[in-house]
């Protein structure tokens, strides 16, 4: 493997790919540059001497100013990087996008629901109006395992402390989760579960969910049964009973939705991982599917480059509305705008929040964007979309299930086990992780450094999350615990 990447003819830095010790010699473009530091992977390394405040360039943009004199062959981190981030922003609009060429869909096997929308699992889910009942629903689960069949892929209760006593934007926003869950196809049908006396009423969650299925979507108020897990129990064994009716017939990839996540993220993140993803999306786009990029405050710093990706000036305006409201969001608590990377991220090479921004939304492809999505609202338009959601992995993944994706791909240069209410496929940045965390990972795109193309790795990628779809294959992530519903907490309605 090469000692170091450059990845873009205009960067000022190079990354290394392995443990550079100080002195070694490098070969850049047949120059020589000699390393002044030790430069641990993932870590940048001046290709010049920069004067204090000159721009640090890395993905042919700036991320962030040099805080003091660096040599040629420094180690550029954050004891001589500063960031440039500042607070709201005017932007203008300027077109700068392509139309991916068509390609014929291919075709997984889906369950095709009675509303025309397809799922790529089948499960019955239970959901809680309010965390009170987060006890009687688990037991409601535990009870009615025995009501599994062949057809069905499982049985979850989604568990969450809230729907009482919530402020305004809070409440809706408890709502719009619970309203997304419910309607999710990968749900052959739904058990909601109430209290009684919470401020989430059942005829209010009716009046957020519109129009559903009786016969898919059933309701339990607890505190109007003398047994409530009894009744739940007897529910339950309906709803398995209608949902086994569901069989996977093929469907095209056109209708698939995808959310595209990253987390625990370091410096190969930006130039193996998050890059196919973005391949991929792509590719799914170009068969008319869907793909939602979210993660607004990982925009900071890179959003002009989404916002001139909108598809007409409307997308445009509602992109600066996203990026702007998330930042005044961070205002409202008085934390800094630039509070993101992680000491995680930090210690994986990624140095200000431009520099992980860059990164992230690598993830998007290349593809225009179609539409913005707030919190809770569900995807309509085929093609890239953006959606407001926060940096946290567990409420943003979330977010995306809530909206409509079916899988989430979820890149990382560290690793994390967790899983979201949909298949939650991790793909590692490097090879090491692959092989160290071999039970969480699903697809190593390291090996992007290790020789093999991109072109020959995203269609080899392209097939695996095609088999997880189908469920010919499962992502590591469905065999663990995956009970929790994170939902976004504010306080204000953004």
């Amino acid at each position: 493997m090469n000692q170091f990447y450059q990845i873009n003819p205009k960067d000022t830095v190079i990354v290394a790919l392995q443990p550079i010790p100080a002195g070694t010699v490098l070969d850049v473009d047949g120059q020589e540059l000699i390393t002044v530091n030790d430069v641990p992977p993932g870590h940048k390394i001046a290709l010049k001497e920069m004067e204090k405040g000159e721009p640090i360039i890395k993905y042919g943009f700036p991320i962030g100013t040099a805080a003091r004199p660096i040599q040629r062959g420094e180690w550029v981190h954050t004891h001589n990087v500063k960031t440039t981030l500042g607070e709201l922003l005017d932007y203008t609009y300027t077109p700068d996008f392509h139309e991916l060429e068509a390609i014929a869909p291919k075709s997984f096997q889906g369950f095709r629901r009675k509303d025309g929308k397809v799922g790529v699992r089948n499960e019955v889910w239970i959901i809680p109006t309010v965390g009170c009942v987060n006890s009687i629903v688990k037991q409601i689960e535990l009870q009615s395992q025995q009501f599994l069949t062949p057809e069905l892929d499982g049985i979850f209760c989604y568990t969450h402390p809230y729907g009482c006593s919530q402020l305004s934007g809070d409440h809706v926003n408890t709502q719009l989760a619970l309203a997304g869950m419910a309607h999710h196809p990968n749900a052959g049908a739904v058990l909601v579960v109430g209290l009684g006396c919470e401020n989430n009423t059942m005829e209010q969650m009716k009046k957020v969910l519109g129009d559903y299925n009786p016969e898919r979507i059933k309701f339990m108020i607890c505190q109007e049964f003398e047994d409530e897990v009894e009744e739940g129990v007897r529910l339950m064994e309906e709803l398995c009973r209608y949902a086994s009716q569901f069989h996977r017939e093929e469907c095209s990839v056109s209708d698939l939705v995808i959310g595209l996540k990253c987390g625990g993220s370091d410096g190969f993140s930006g130039i193996t991982a998050n890059p196919l993803v973005g391949a991929f999306s792509d590719l799914l786009v170009a068969q008319g599917g869907t793909s939602i990029l979210t993660e607004v405050p990982e925009m900071f710093g890179a959003e002009t480059i989404l916002m001139n990706r909108g598809k007409d000036r409307q997308t445009f305006d509602k992109t600066v509305d996203l990026i702007n409201n998330f930042k005044k969001y961070f205002m409202r608590y008085g934390e800094e705008i630039d509070s993101n990377p992680s000491p995680g991220n930090k210690a994986g090479g990624i140095t200000t929040l431009e520099d992980k921004s860059l990164g992230c939304i690598q993830k998007g492809g290349s593809s225009k964007v179609v539409d913005v999505l707030s919190y809770g609202q569900a995807v309509t338009q085929k093609g890239l979309n953006l959606l407001q959601g926060p940096g946290n992995d567990l409420v943003a993944s979330t977010a995306l299930a809530i909206s409509g994706a079916h899988i989430v791909l979820f890149t990382t240069g560290r690793g994390t086990p967790f899983a979201c209410p949909v298949p939650t496929i991790k793909i590692s940045s490097n090879t090491a992780l692959s092989q160290k965390k071999s039970g969480w990972i699903d697809f190593n795109a390291g090996q992007l450094l290790e020789g093999r193309s991109m072109r020959d790795v995203a269609e080899e990628f392209f097939n695996f999350v095609v088999d997880v779809a189908s469920g010919s294959k499962h992502a590591k992530s469905e065999s663990l615990d995956k009970r929790d519903l994170p939902i976004f907490k504010d306080g204000v309605t953004l």
